[in-house]
C-alpha cells in the first residue's frame, strides 16, 4: 500500500512511471490477493495508456483471476495485441468462469496450439453442463490431434473424466479403447483412473472386466471397493457384494459410510437381516451411526426385511431425519401394507418442515394408487408443480392396476404433452393396459415407438410386449419379441413360457423350458408354475416328478405359488395322494392352496373328501373366495345336491359373493344341473352384470332339462342384448335343436356359426353333424362332414354314430371302411358306435373282424369297447363269445354288468342273468335303471312273474329308482305273458302317465297269445288311438280273432285297414353266408334263388300243417297276408 502511495504521488506530480513499477505492484497484489490494490494498479495503467504486452497482460489476467475479476480478465485478454500459450489458457478460463460457453468455444477454436489443460477445461465444462456427447466428441478430436501424449497427472485426470463419461452413456467399446490407450501410454492404474475404469465397466454391465480391473489395481482405497460393490449391486450381483465386503474386512482398507450403505442395500435385497444387524454393529463401532447415508440405508434394510418395528425405533432416534430417512420409513410402511401409517408419517414430515422430494411423493402416490386410493393420489399429484417421470409412472401404473385403463392412457398423453419423456417403466404400464384391453392396434403402435427409442431390446419392455401379444393370441409376434432381446433375464423367459401356456401350447412350454435349463438362468417360482401346468396338460407324470425333485433341491418346495402349482398338477394328473402329501407338507397355505386341493378331489370323484376339506377350510378361519365357492358349487352340481347347494348359496350371500360374476355363473350352473331352472333364471336376472359364461350356463341348463324353447329364448335375448356368443353357446343351442321341428332353428344357428367364424372350430362342426343326425337329415350331416377341414377321429365317429342313429347301419359300416382306408385311427368311441351297427344288422362276422382290430389297436381292455362287444355278440346270438369278453374285464363297471345281464336276458338265459345280478350285488356295484330293465326282461322271457314283481318292488323301494316307460312296458309284458291279463290291465291303469304304443302293443300281444278277445279289443282300440296309421294293432287283433275262429271280425279288421289306408310293412330277415349277407322280405321275389326258396318254404308249411305243429297256423297266415 505504501508503494502504491508513492506511485500515486509521482503520477499526481506529473512524473512518468515506468512499466516495471506496475509489474512490481501487480505481483504484490497477486501475492497478497489485494483486490483494491490490484484494481487501482489496473486503473492507473489504463489512465497511463499502457497497452498490455504479453508478460504484463498475463500478470493482469492472473491478478484478475486470483481476485475473482473474471470479466476484467476477459477485457484484458481482448485488449492484448499479442498472446502466448499462457494468455490463451487464461482467456479460456476467464470465458468459462463467466459462463460464456460460446466465447470459450471461440477462444478454444482460435488457439494456435491447444494445451492439454485447454482440452481438459473444455471437456470438464461440457461434462458439468451434461452434454456428454460433446465431451466425447472433443476427446475424439483431441486424440486425432495428438493432444494427449505426455504422462502427466493432468492426462490421467483427463482420461478419468472421459472414462467416467463413457460409463455414464453406457459406451463400453469407447471405454475399452480408452483403457487400451491408457495401457499404451504406460499410465499406472492410480487410484482415480483405476477407480474410474472399474466404475465404467460396472455401469456398462461388464462385471467380469470390472472385477479383473479391480484385482489389478496396485492399491485400493474405499472408493475402489465402493466402485466394484456398487457395480455388482447395480447388476443384480447381491451375493458378490456380500462376499466382497467380507474380503474388504480382511484387508487393511476400512469401509466408509458409502460402503456401509451399499452393503446394507444388498442385505435388504437378499432379506439377510442377520448380516444387516452385524453391519449395523460395525456402523456404530466406526462412528457412522448418525451419518445420513447410513441412517437411511439401515432404515431401508430393516423395512425391506419386514423388521418394521426395528426400523421405526432407529428412525425415532434420529434427531433431524433427512428426506432420505423419511422416505425410507414411509416406503417401509407401504411395503408391509401399512398405508395409513405411511400417510400419517408423510403428514408429520410436512408439519416438521421436512421437504419431501420427488421420490417421497412417488412412493406415497404409488402406494395410494396401488391400494385403489386414486383420489388421494390425484390430490398429491396436483401438489407437484413439475412432476418428474417417476411420479407420472406411479400415477399411470396405479390407474392401470386398478382397472382405470382409459385414465392411464389419458395421463400417458398428458405426460408426453408436458415434455416428460416416457421411460421403460412408462411403456411397461401402458403395454399392460393394452394387454388388459386386448388392444392389439395400440400395442403395435407402442411397439413401433419403443423400437424408435431403442427400448425394444429392453427385457422389461420386451416382457410387456410379449404379454400384449399373448393376450391377443398373436404368439408368433410374441416369439419374435423374445428372440430380438439379446440380454434376456428370467422375467423374459417367464413371459414367453406364460405366453405359450396361456395359448394352449404346453409342448412349446416344455421345449422352451429345456432351452432355459441349457442357458445360464435358473428357474424361479414363476417358471416352475408354467412348466408344472404344462406337465399337467400333457400328462407328463415322469417329467413332473423330476421337476418336483429339482424344486426340492432348489429349496423352493415351501414357496406358496410353487406348492400350489404342484397340488394343482398332481390333481390334474390324477395322483391325488401326491397332491395331498404336498398339501400336508406346506407350512403356509392360502385360499388358492385349499381351492387346488378341493378341486383335485372333485376331479378324482372323491366328493366326500372334497366336502370335508372345504368345511375344514372354513373351520380354520380361512375365508373362501369366489374360486372356492365356484368349485364347491360345481361339485354339488355334479352330485345333484340341491339342498347343499342352497346352503352354499346362503354362505355366498353372507360372504358378499352372491352378485360376483364368477360365483353367480356357478350358481346358475348348479341350479340348472339340479333341474331348478326357475332358480337359475332368477339368479341370472339378479346379477348386476352377466356375461356370456353365465348365459351359457343357463342355456346349457335348459337344454339338459329338455326345455329347448326356453334355451332358444335365452339365445335370442343374448342376440338382442348384443352379447357376443361363443362356440360353447352355439354348441349348447345346437343340442336344443332336436327333431324335425328343430331343424329350421338348427340351420339358422349353422348360419350364425359361419358368420361369426366359428365354423373352423372342430367340435362345433361335430356338434352340427349331431344336430342334423338328430333332426333325421342324415344327408345334410354327410354333406357337412365332407366340408369339414381336417377330418379327425372324433368327426368320423360323429358321422358314423349319426348314421346309426337314423338306422343307416350299412352306410355307417361303409363310412368306417372309408375311414380305415385313409389311415384315420378309430378310438374306443368309434368302435363302440360301429359295433352297434353290427349288432343292429346281426352282422356277426363283421363284429368278429372288428373284435380282432380292437385287440390289435389296444382297445380290448377299454370298458366302453368291451361293453359294446358284449352287446354285439349278445344281439347276434353268440352268448358264449359275449361271456368270454365279459370274463376278460378285470374291473367291471356298471356298463359291462348291464350289457352282460341284458345279453343273457334277451337270449333266454334268465337263470344266468339273475345269478349275474346277484354276483354284481355281492361286489357292491349299485344297479341302475338299465340293470333292472335287463333283470325284468329276463324274468319276462322266462315267465318268472313272481320274481319279476319282486325285482320291480326292489328297484322302487330299496334303490329308489324312478321306473321309466320301458320298465312299465316290461312289467305289463311279464304279467301278460304269464296270463295275468286282468292284473296287467289294472297295472296299466296305475301308470303315472298315458301308456305309449310299446306298452299297449305288449299287452295286446299277450291277449293274442292267451286268446282274450275282450281285453284285446279294448287295448287294440287304445293302440289305434295312439298310432292310427300303425298296422300293428289291426294285425294283432286280426290274429286274435283268427285264433278263436272269429273270421267275420278278421274280415272287418282287413276292411277297416283298407278304408284307413293302413299298410303293413313286410317282415324282413337276413343271414350271412361267407362274406355275403342275404336279405329276405315277405312277398319279395327279387332274390336270384327265390324259386327254390319258395318251393322249400311251401314244403315246410305243408309239413307243419300236416303234423299240426302250430295250432294257430291260420292266424300266422293271416298275419302275413
Amino acid at each position: 500500500s505504501e508503494a502504491m502511495s508513492v506511485v500515486n504521488r509521482v503520477t499526481h506530480l506529473g512524473l512518468q512511471s515506468d512499466v516495471f513499477r506496475y509489474v512490481y505492484l501487480l505481483r504484490a497484489s497477486i501475492k497478497t490477493k489485494d483486490l483494491v490494490m490490484g484494481r487501482a494498479c489496473h486503473s492507473q495503467m489504463i489512465v497511463a495508456g499502457f497497452i498490455p504486452r504479453v508478460f504484463v497482460g498475463n500478470l493482469l489476467m492472473t491478478m484478475c483471476l486470483k481476485c475473482g475479476l473474471f470479466r476484467d480478465a476477459r477485457q484484458v485478454f481482448d485488449r492484448m495485441p499479442q498472446r502466448d500459450a499462457v494468455s490463451w489458457n487464461m482467456g479460456l478460463v476467464a470465458c468459462l468462469r463467466v459462463g460464456d460457453i460460446a466465447g470459450a468455444r471461440t477462444v478454444f477454436e482460435e488457439m494456435p496450439q491447444r494445451s492439454e489443460m485447454a482440452w481438459d477445461a473444455m471437456i470438464c465444462e461440457y461434462l458439468q453442463q451434461g452434454e456428454l456427447a460433446m465431451c466425447l466428441s472433443l476427446f475424439q478430436k483431441m486424440r486425432a490431434c495428438g493432444g494427449c501424449v505426455c504422462s502427466s497427472s493432468l492426462s490421467q485426470k483427463l482420461f478419468s473424466r472421459v472414462v467416467g463419461i463413457s460409463g455414464s452413456v453406457g459406451d463400453v467399446n469407447l471405454g475399452k479403447i480408452l483403457h487400451s490407450h491408457v495401457l499404451k501410454l504406460g499410465f499406472r492404474l492410480m487410484l482415480h483412473l483405476g477407480n474410474a475404469l472399474v466404475d465404467m465397466y460396472a455401469k456398462c454391465g461388464e462385471m467380469d472386466f470390472a472385477q479383473k480391473t479391480f484385482e489389478r489395481l496396485p492399491e485400493k482405497d474405499a472408493s475402489s471397493w465402493n466402485s466394484i460393490l456398487s457395480g455388482y449391486l447395480r447388476n443384480e450381483g447381491t451375493d458378490e457384494v456380500v462376499a466382497l465386503f467380507a474380503s474388504m474386512n480382511q484387508s487393511s482398507q476400512a469401509p466408509n459410510q458409502f460402503t456401509f450403505a451399499l452393503v446394507l442395500s444388498a442385505c435388504a435385497r437378499l432379506g439377510m437381516v442377520g448380516l444387516g444387524m452385524q453391519v449395523h454393529c460395525s456402523v456404530v463401532k466406526t462412528g457412522f451411526e448418525f451419518n445420513p447415508f447410513c441412517e437411511g440405508s439401515l432404515i431401508d434394510m430393516y423395512c425391506k426385511c419386514n423388521y418394521i418395528n426395528d426400523a421405526r425405533l432407529l428412525f425415532d432416534k434420529i434427531t433431524r431425519p433427512d428426506t432420505v430417512s423419511w422416505t425410507a420409513m414411509i416406503s417401509g410402511y407401504v411395503q408391509v401394507g401399512g398405508l395409513q401409517e405411511a400417510l400419517k408419517l408423510f403428514l408429520e414430515m410436512w408439519k416438521l418442515g421436512a421437504e419431501p422430494d420427488r421420490v417421497t411423493f412417488a412412493t406415497i402416490i404409488s402406494a395410494c394408487a396401488s391400494q385403489g386410493m386414486l383420489d388421494d393420489a390425484q390430490r398429491l399429484f396436483h401438489q407437484l408443480s413439475n412432476p418428474n417421470v417417476v411420479v407420472w409412472n406411479a400415477m399411470i401404473s396405479g390407474n392401470a392396476q386398478n382397472g382405470h385403463e382409459n385414465e392411464a392412457l389419458r395421463l400417458f398423453q398428458e405426460m408426453r404433452l408436458s415434455g416428460v419423456k416416457p421411460t421403460r417403466s412408462t411403456y411397461g404400464s401402458i403395454l399392460s393396459v393394452c394387454a388388459h384391453l386386448t388392444d392389439l392396434v395400440l400395442g403395435q403402435q407402442i411397439h413401433s415407438e419403443v423400437i424408435k427409442l431403442g427400448l425394444d431390446k429392453n427385457v422389461y419392455v420386451g416382457s410387456a410386449l410379449i404379454t400384449v401379444y399373448s393376450r391377443c393370441s398373436i404368439v408368433e409376434d410374441a416369439h419374435e419379441v423374445f428372440v430380438a432381446v439379446d440380454n434376456r433375464n428370467i422375467v423374459l423367459w417367464n413371459a414367453i413360457l406364460g405366453c405359450y401356456a396361456q395359448n394352449s401350447d404346453p409342448s412349446k412350454v416344455v421345449e422352451l423350458f429345456a432351452s432355459l435349463l441349457s442357458s445360464s438362468f435358473q428357474p424361479d417360482e414363476v417358471t416352475y408354475t408354467s412348466i408344472l401346468n404344462a406337465c399337467a396338460c400333457l400328462s407328463f407324470t415322469g417329467l413332473a416328478r423330476q421337476l418336483h425333485c429339482n424344486i426340492i433341491k432348489d429349496n423352493r418346495d415351501q414357496s406358496l405359488c410353487v406348492g400350489n402349482a404342484l397340488i394343482d398338477m398332481y390333481g390334474k394328473l390324477g395322483n391325488i395322494e401326491d397332491a395331498r402329501q404336498q398339501f400336508d407338507l406346506m407350512m403356509l397355505k392360502d385360499t388358492i392352496t385349499w381351492n387346488s386341493m378341493v378341486a383335485g378331489y372333485v376331479q378324482g370323484n372323491d366328493v366326500d373328501e372334497a366336502i370335508y376339506l372345504f368345511c375344514q377350510m372354513m373351520w380354520q378361519g380361512i375365508s373362501p373366495d369366489e374360486v372356492s365357492f365356484a368349485c364347491a358349487l360345481s361339485m354339488l352340481a355334479n352330485l345333484d345336491a340341491l339342498e347343499a347347494g342352497k346352503q352354499m348359496h346362503a354362505s355366498a350371500i353372507k360372504s358378499g359373493f352372491e352378485l360376483n360374476l364368477y360365483v353367480g355363473s356357478a350358481l346358475v350352473d348348479m341350479y340348472a344341473k339340479c333341474a331348478s331352472m326357475e332358480e337359475a333364471h332368477n339368479i341370472l336376472a339378479q346379477m348386476p352384470e352377466s356375461n356370456v359364461v353365465s348365459r351359457n350356463a343357463l342355456i346349457a341348463g335348459y337344454v339338459q332339462n329338455d326345455q329347448a324353447m326356453e334355451a332358444i329364448d335365452v339365445f335370442r335375448q343374448m342376440q338382442a342384448a348384443e352379447v357376443k356368443a361363443t362356440e360353447f353357446t352355439f354348441s349348447s343351442i345346437l343340442v336344443a335343436c332336436d327333431g324335425l321341428c328343430g331343424l329350421n332353428m338348427g340351420k339358422q344357428v349353422h348360419g350364425y356359426v359361419i358368420k361369426t367364424g366359428f365354423i373352423s372350430e372342430a367340435f362345433l362342426g361335430i356338434t352340427l353333424i349331431g344336430m342334423y343326425a338328430r333332426c333325421q337329415t342324415s344327408e345334410d350331416a354327410c354333406l357337412l362332414f365332407r366340408e369339414l377341414n381336417g377330418q379327425s377321429t372324433v368327426s368320423w365317429t360323429a358321422i358314423i354314430s349319426g348314421l346309426i342313429q337314423n338306422g343307416l347301419n350299412k352306410k355307417a359300416l361303409d363310412f368306417f371302411l372309408e375311414m380305415r382306408s385313409i389311415n384315420v385311427e378309430p378310438d374306443h368311441a368309434t368302435f363302440a358306435s360301429i359295433l352297434k351297427a353290427c349288432a343292429s344288422l346281426a352282422a356277426l362276422e363283421d363284429g368278429k373282424k372288428l373284435h380282432s382290430l380292437i385287440i390289435r389297436t389296444g382297445f380290448a381292455f377299454n370298458t366302453h369297447t368291451s361293453s359294446a362287444l358284449i352287446d354285439m355278440y349278445a344281439k347276434c346270438g353268440d352268448i358264449v363269445s359275449a361271456t368270454a369278453v365279459f370274463n376278460t374285464i378285470d374291473n367291471h363297471d356298471i356298463i359291462s354288468w348291464n350289457a352282460m345281464i341284458t345279453g343273457f336276458a334277451k337270449n333266454g338265459n334268465a337263470e344266468y342273468a339273475l345269478n349275474l345280478f346277484k354276483e354284481m350285488h355281492l361286489e357292491s356295484v349299485k344297479p341302475d335303471d338299465i340293470t333292472f330293465l335287463g333283470v325284468l326282461t329276463a324274468c319276462c322271457h322266462s315267465g318268472l312273474v313272481s320274481e319279476g314283481c319282486q325285482y320291480f318292488k326292489l328297484m322302487v323301494d330299496e334303490y329308489e329308482l324312478e321306473p321309466r316307460a320301458d320298465h312299465y312296458a316290461c312289467m305289463v309284458d311279464l304279467l301278460g305273458r304269464g296270463g295275468y291279463l286282468n292284473e296287467a290291465l289294472e297295472f296299466l291303469s296305475m301308470l303315472p302317465f298315458e301308456p305309449d304304443s310299446v306298452v299297449l302293443a305288449s299287452l295286446l300281444g299277450s291277449c293274442r297269445v292267451h286268446g282274450n278277445e275282450l281285453i284285446g279289443a279294448h287295448i287294440a282300440k287304445k293302440l289305434m288311438d295312439v298310432e292310427p296309421q300303425s298296422s300293428y294293432p289291426y294285425v294283432l287283433l286280426s290274429n286274435l280273432y283268427a285264433s278263436s275262429g272269429n273270421w267275420e271280425e278278421v274280415r272287418t279288421m282287413r276292411k277297416i285297414m283298407k278304408e284307413k289306408q293302413v299298410n303293413k310293412f313286410p317282415g324282413c330277415s337276413w343271414i350271412i353266408i361267407g362274406d355275403k349277407t342275404h336279405s329276405f322280405v315277405a312277398g319279395d321275389k327279387c332274390h336270384p334263388e327265390s324259386v327254390e326258396v319258395y318251393e322249400l318254404l311251401n314244403s315246410i308249411s305243408a309239413w307243419i300243417k300236416e303234423e299240426d305243429l302250430v295250432s294257430n297256423y291260420e292266424s300266422t297266415v293271416v298275419e302275413e297276408c
